[in-house]
């Protein structure tokens, strides 16, 4: 028998336990009542991801509309095309159909249908009269998705500027990559209730996150003058049996671009296909080598000696610094001696005397030489950066190329001599086109921009761009001074082929000879602006290798001449009252 202190001890343990017990047991129920109370949404969600297979809904990417609301680039829908390993029943049979609905050989099909994984993707962008013909085969474990695909209604247009979109419809290359953000929208999801093995559970039926569409791009290209500026690329391309023809229009007041073409361009709705001709062997890298050459924009990503058209830097830079008035006088022989080098005049009997306004209306690269001595290097090399020279213009468009210029420790008299009329340096059609702008505009250097504003799918503004202009570039003094001297050159100089009956026009020819010198090739471009005395539109021409005649007076002149004929009536331009 146990004493009175053992029955104690005893009663004690017993009344420990039981209290152990019950509080345990408060913990047990009281975690239970928080996991199936507070916490039963969280642990719901769990099991439903567990049980849930997931399908990606692309959503449709923005439209990109011209300035005046023209689709430039919109959608088609598409189909994505999936196999569930654990849901096929007749593994043979869609096999068979997937491969000859789809165009894929039986050996890649197979892999997929055979494949142990939640989902396999068989093809993409699967026409919607496919995707719906394989629908109707109700084949278990096929998934038929509606999808988007990119298309371009105007196939070729603008291929160089617009872009293009990748499987993934993200962008690849130009507005489509810069704006990707803007214009991919947020993808939604289909999901399907599987059992434990991951089969569909039918009567569970499918729930969808629907996606949301991404904005419209409304940009300041206007379709109509882009594919004007199109064919008289084409025309002068076939006609001079160019390499390839560039035509870039702009505002230089606000540097919105109306058109930015080169040709040869390419068709956007097949940008992976190659030119007629190319060999069938060559390698991946060859063949990536060519597309990035075909989708190259010159314009934006290439450099090139300016030649005669840079004389309007150089005279914008004398006239501001004082060294030279539109009366100043000069001699040209037909050459002029920089230290131990003879740089000649195009015209080889020389100009004779003349005022600096028939220097630039003849174009003689001994006056400008002499202004860029004048000026001398540490002040040449200032205006340079002045005017914005050596920074990148900031275009929404990738691959901006910068100014290959000499380092000014490295230059001399003859370098500055060569720079002074447009050689011996590099830059973009863009970077010209824009330091032109702010010679002719007041002084101020804008940012050229396709860009304009985002909106949504029912035309509601969302995002209006802005972009820096720097004030000051010249007085307008001098802008105006350079205005009346680019007109003379256009009314009675060497750009006389650029005049355009009832309207003002200013500008500069140029003929520069490619690199290695005497290789036989050359670059004929014209500068020009209209009205004259107060500049609405500025463009430039560049016709790159013409065979026969290569003046750039003769060649791109008449060019931008053309275009202005069309577009300047367009564009509500008023004409000279006579």
């Amino acid at each position: 028998m146990l004493s009175d202190n053992n029955k104690i001890v005893h009663r004690k343990k017993i009344l420990s336990s039981f209290l152990i017990c019950t509080g345990l047991f408060v913990l047990l129920f009281g975690r239970l009542v928080y996991l199936c109370v507070w916490r039963a949404d969280y642990y719901a969600g769990l099991a439903t991801d567990l049980h849930e297979r997931e399908r990606s809904i692309k959503a449709a990417r923005g439209r990109i509309l011209d300035r005046s609301g023209k689709v430039l680039a919109d959608n088609r829908t598409v189909c994505t095309v999936s196999v569930i390993y654990n849901q096929i029943k007749e593994p043979e049979r869609v096999i068979e159909i997937l491969s000859r609905e789809l165009e894929l050989t039986e050996e890649y099909v197979r892999k997929r249908v055979e494949k142990y994984s939640s989902m396999e993707r068989v093809k993409s962008n699967v026409d919607k009269e496919v995707g719906d013909r394989i629908r109707e085969y109700d084949l278990a474990g096929v998934k038929v998705d509606e999808d988007y695909k990119r298309y371009y209604p105007h196939d070729e247009l603008g291929s160089k500027v617009l872009g293009f979109t990748g499987g993934d419809n993200q962008g690849i290359i130009g507005l489509e990559v810069v704006y990707d953000e803007f214009l991919q929208g947020q993808p939604g999801k289909i999901l399907t209730v599987t059992d434990a093995k991951g089969i569909e559970v039918e009567s569970a039926g499918e729930r969808r996150i629907e996606p949301v569409a991404g904005l419209d791009l409304c940009i300041s290209m206007d379709l109509n003058i882009q594919a004007y500026a199109t064919q008289l690329a084409r025309q002068a391309m076939a006609t001079k049996q160019a390499d390839s023809v560039s035509i870039l229009a702009m505002n230089p007041q606000n540097g919105e671009i109306l058109a930015m073409v080169n040709v040869p361009e390419f068709d956007l709705n097949h940008p992976y296909e190659l030119p007629e001709g190319t060999p069938e062997d060559i390698t991946p890298e060859e063949k990536q080598n060519l597309l990035n050459g075909i989708w190259r924009n010159a314009c934006i990503n290439d450099t090139y000696e300016p030649g005669s058209t840079f004389k309007i830097i150089t005279a914008a830079a004398g006239l501001s610094a004082g060294v030279v008035t539109p009366e100043s006088s000069f001699q040209c022989p037909g050459f002029i001696i920089v230290d131990d080098r003879k740089i000649r005049c195009h015209k080889i009997a020389g100009h004779g005397s003349q005022d600096f306004t028939h220097t630039m209306m003849n174009s003689c690269n001994p006056a400008l030489i002499t202004v860029g001595l004048r000026l001398g290097l540490d002040s040449y090399y200032s205006y340079f950066e002045q005017f914005g020279l050596k920074t990148r213009t900031g275009v929404d468009l990738p691959g901006e190329a910068g100014t290959i210029m000499h380092r000014k420790e490295d230059m001399g008299n003859v370098e500055l001599a060569t720079v002074a009329f447009g050689q011996s340096f590099q830059i973009t059609p863009i970077q010209l086109l824009t330091t032109v702008s702010s010679i002719i505009n007041g002084g101020n250097r804008i940012t050229p921009h396709f860009g304009v504003r985002t909106q949504d799918g029912d035309g509601n503004v969302v995002e209006e761009f802005q972009y820096p202009v720097k004030t000051g570039i010249v007085s307008a003094e001098t802008s105006a001074t350079m205005r009346e001297i680019l007109e003379m050159v256009v009314l009675e100089g060497s750009g006389a082929n650029g005049r355009v009956e009832g309207f003002r026009v200013g500008g500069k020819t140029a003929t520069s000879q490619t690199l290695p010198r005497g290789s036989g090739r050359y670059i004929a471009s014209f500068v020009g602006f209209a009205p004259a005395d107060n500049p609405q539109v500025i463009a430039i021409a560049i016709v790159n290798n013409p065979q026969g005649v290569y003046y750039g007076s003769q060649v791109a002149a008449p060019i931008v001449r053309q275009l202005y004929e069309n577009i300047l009536p367009y564009l509500g331009v008023a004409q000279t009252q006579e």
